[in-house]
């Protein structure tokens, strides 16, 4: 199962410092918004979201439809057919997709271990 882009939501207590701490480990803002409280850094082929204030903990997200560098990828497995996958294996979903929905949408789950895992298709 194909997931799309993947990148490590940070739950930051201040966004600046952050960002800052992580320029000088060689990333670049790439997207985001400031003014959002949140920003997307670059670091070669690894993305990492700093985000103040949005959610509690640490994300893994992944996102169908783009590949790392956020371009749309001409084929990819639709969020709602992932999550037809994930409930046929019996993985528990946190939240689901809008039944008959199309475009954007996500899906959230919680591993073994307790970390959240947002599948978040933007397309």
């Amino acid at each position: 199962m194909e997931l799309g882009a993947f990148s490590s939501s940070l739950a930051v207590k201040d966004l600046l410092v952050s960002k800052a701490f992580y320029e000088k480990l060689g990333f670049v803002q790439s997207g985001g918004n400031m003014e959002h409280n949140y920003v997307v850094m670059r670091n070669g082929t690894t993305l990492i979201g700093l985000y103040q204030g949005m959610f509690e903990k640490n994300i893994l997200t992944f996102n169908p439809g783009w590949d790392f560098d956020c371009s749309e990828l001409a084929e990819f497995a639709d969020v709602r057919d992932i999550e037809k996958s994930l409930e046929g294996d019996g993985v528990k979903l946190s939240t689901k997709t809008e039944a008959g929905s199309k475009g954007p949408a996500s899906i959230t789950l919680t591993d073994p271990d307790g970390n959240e895992i947002l599948i978040d298709q933007h397309r």
